[in-house]
C-alpha cells in the first residue's frame, strides 16, 4: 500500500501570538483527526514555524511527496506567488521531493455557513432583514483578490434575508472600514454588522474591530456590532481536507481569468509574465509597505 502524500499547510504568518498560534492548533488538530497522515505547518513570514522548517520536518520523517495547501481565504500574491516560490527553493534544498499545491479556501459554501453563524451570533435573534452586513476583507494590490472578497460578499447575500451585503477592506484597497460604515447608511441601513473576512484572530482583525468601534462612538445614530472572525470550526478542517485530496487528483481549478500574472489588467500591465521569487514582508504593523513590488507571481501550474 502506497503511503498518501503528507499535507502541509502554509499560513500567510502574523505578529500577534495568539492568531500564529491559533494556526499551530489547527494544524495540530488535522494531525489528530488523520492518524495515518502525516501533517506539518509553517508561515511564509512574521511567525515561527517557517514552511521551509514544516517541510524539512516532514522530510526528516521520510516524506518524499506531498500536497501543500495555502490556509488562505483569497488567492492573493502569498497564494500565487510567495508559496510555490517557497515550495520550489524547498525542492533544491531536498532534492528527490515532489509536491502538489492545492488552492486556496475561500468562498467555499462551508464557510459561507460558518459566516453566517458568525452574523447570527452577533446579531442574538434580531431580524435579519433589518441588518445590512459589512464584509471586512484583508486588502490587497492585486484586484483578482480584492474582487474576490466582493463574490463572497455576493454568495453570502443569496438567499439569506439579510437587508444587504457590502464589502469594504482593513488595508491596502478602497473602500476602509469607516467608508463601508458610511456608504451602508448612505443606502438605509439601521443597524450594521460587521463581519471579518479572516480564519483568525489577529493584528488585522484586532484593527477591523477598533475601527468599527471608531466609528460606532461618532454615530451613536446606528446600531453597530462587531462579529468574530471564522475560528478553527469543523468545516475549516474539512474544507482543508478537501482542498487536500484536489491536489492529490491534481483537479486545480485556479482561477487564471483574471490574474495579474497572466492577464494585462488596466493598470497592472507590467505585471504580466513575472517570475517567481520569494517575497517578505519587514512587518504586518502596518500593511502599507513593498506590497507594490510583489516580486514575481506566476503560477506554477506545472506542479
Amino acid at each position: 500500500m502506497t503511503t498518501p502524500p503528507a499535507l502541509l499547510i502554509a499560513g500567510h504568518g502574523t505578529r500577534d501570538d495568539a492568531g500564529a498560534e491559533a494556526f499551530r492548533d489547527f494544524v495540530r488538530e488535522l494531525g489528530r483527526r488523520h492518524p495515518g497522515l502525516p501533517v506539518a505547518g509553517g508561515f511564509i513570514e512574521l511567525s515561527p514555524p517557517p514552511l521551509g522548517e514544516a517541510v524539512t520536518e516532514l522530510v526528516e520523517q521520510g516524506v518524499r511527496r506531498f500536497a501543500a495547501v495555502p490556509l488562505m481565504l483569497v488567492s492573493a500574491g502569498h497564494a500565487k506567488g510567495d508559496i510555490p516560490a517557497a515550495l520550489a527553493r524547498e525542492q533544491e534544498r531536498h532534492p528527490g521531493i515532489s509536491y502538489t499545491y492545492g488552492r486556496p479556501l475561500g468562498p467555499h459554501p462551508a464557510l459561507l455557513s460558518v459566516l453566517e453563524r458568525r452574523l447570527d451570533e452577533a446579531l442574538g435573534g434580531t431580524d435579519r432583514s433589518e441588518a445590512t452586513v459589512l464584509l471586512v476583507g484583508r486588502g490587497s494590490t492585486d484586484p483578482d483578490a480584492n474582487a474576490e472578497v466582493f463574490k463572497a460578499a455576493r454568495l453570502l447575500w443569496e438567499g439569506r434575508g439579510y437587508a444587504g451585503v457590502e464589502t469594504a477592506f482593513v488595508s491596502l484597497a478602497a473602500p476602509d472600514v469607516p467608508s463601508g460604515l458610511d456608504r451602508c447608511v448612505a443606502l438605509g441601513a439601521k443597524r450594521v454588522v460587521v463581519l471579518p473576512y479572516f480564519l483568525f484572530t489577529g493584528i488585522l482583525p484586532d484593527r477591523v474591530r477598533q475601527q468599527t468601534e471608531g466609528w460606532a462612538a461618532a454615530h451613536p445614530e446606528t446600531d453597530v456590532r462587531s462579529a468574530d472572525v471564522i475560528g478553527p470550526e469543523p468545516e475549516l478542517l474539512d474544507l482543508v481536507m478537501e482542498r487536500y485530496e484536489e491536489a492529490v487528483k491534481g483537479d486545480l481549478r485556479m482561477n487564471c481569468d483574471s490574474c495579474v500574472y497572466r492577464i494585462a489588467l488596466p493598470g497592472f500591465e507590467d505585471k504580466v509574465g513575472l517570475p517567481q521569487q520569494p517575497h517578505f514582508h519587514p512587518d504586518d504593523d502596518d500593511h502599507h509597505h513593498g506590497h507594490h513590488h510583489h516580486g514575481g507571481h506566476s503560477h506554477s501550474h506545472a506542479h
